[in-house]
């Protein structure tokens, strides 16, 4: 699948567990939302990442990516130190531009 280079790299970025890459994908008052919890702007999204990398080892494969206008869907299945891994993720983004300005993560 012919994925868009920001979507590519931000799926890169967190397999390779380069946080900083990957906050960089975000607008800088971003917001992600995972696990019941709220993460805003690049630092706090940074923060998250490392803890996530860290406690799962998460690896991603992508299944599917749909955009329509500013919204997307990423389609994953993520692997890695999680009960019932592997699993489907989606990942449902607004862009500002080439650049993420929301993500809730539900599984």
């Amino acid at each position: 699948m012919k994925l868009p280079e920001n979507i590519a790299g931000f799926i890169q970025a967190q397999n390779e567990a380069d946080s900083t890459a990957f906050a960089n994908y975000f607008t800088e008052q971003a917001i992600v939302s995972d696990e019941d919890s709220s993460y805003t702007g690049r630092s706090e999204i940074k923060q998250w990442i490392e803890e996530a990398i860290e406690k799962y080892k998460m690896q991603s494969k992508v299944i599917d990516f749909k955009q329509t206008g500013s919204k997307g869907t990423l389609i994953v299945e993520a692997s890695g130190d999680f009960p019932g891994s592997p699993g489907v993720m989606h990942y449902h983004m607004e862009f500002d531009g080439e650049l993420i300005r929301s993500l809730r993560i539900t599984g």
